[in-house]
């Protein structure tokens, strides 16, 4: 099996990503000693990369890393990637949340279209890559609902849902639909093509 240390510190995101590459690929742990990587890229491939090639050069092995960005249509694709820090530097889960819902005030259901993006890629020492991507269409709710997930899950309605937000999903049921696991599924397919191809 493969063993892909993981490029993200965030832990929720660490939870999510383990069982989309159950079977295929071991996730470790990042070096302890490896400090925040600043993203600072305009794209998500960009900060998907900067993580990777910091990852995977501190710990001298094929690195995996992603990124996300929220793409809301009537605010003209913000936050983008800048969905983390949306409301801040410092901002929480929360804040983000609140200016996403402030900004969109009056917006009628129809206009709150949007979608999230994830871009995934695997990095050896030796600079090979695998890039790929996985989308989710969807709107934004008027109000917060649900308790699981983190992020903006309790304001986004999967359009291949039905009518739940991520956040009232159970983690399954999430996975058959979100743009993280489809971005996955995308990597799994290309990493078993490559291991058949050894």
């Amino acid at each position: 099996m493969l063993r892909l240390v993981c490029g993200s510190a965030n832990p929720d995101k660490v939870a999510e990503i383990e069982p989309l590459l159950a079977g295929i690929a071991e996730l470790v742990p990042r070096p302890a000693g490896l400090g925040e990587v600043v993203e600072d890229a305009t794209t998500l491939e960009g900060n998907a990369r900067l993580k990777a090639v910091a990852v995977s050069t501190a710990a001298n092995a094929a690195a995996v890393a992603d990124d996300t960005g929220l793409e809301v249509d009537a605010l003209d694709g913000a936050p983008g990637v800048h969905a983390a820090r949306f409301a801040g530097e410092h901002a929480t889960y929360a804040d983000n949340r609140r200016r996403l819902l402030d900004l969109l005030e009056g917006v009628p259901e129809h206009a709150r279209t949007a979608r999230f993006r994830t871009v995934v890629i695997v990095r050896s020492p030796n600079g090979d890559e695998i890039v790929v991507e996985g989308v989710c269409e969807g709107r934004i709710a008027e109000d917060e609902r649900g308790e699981r997930g983190f992020g903006y899950d309790s304001l986004f309605v999967p359009h291949d849902g039905d009518g739940r937000t991520f956040a009232e999903m159970t983690a399954d049921e999430k996975n058959d639909l979100s743009h993280r696991a489809r971005a996955f599924q995308a990597l799994r397919n290309a990493l078993e093509g490559t291991i058949s191809h050894q």
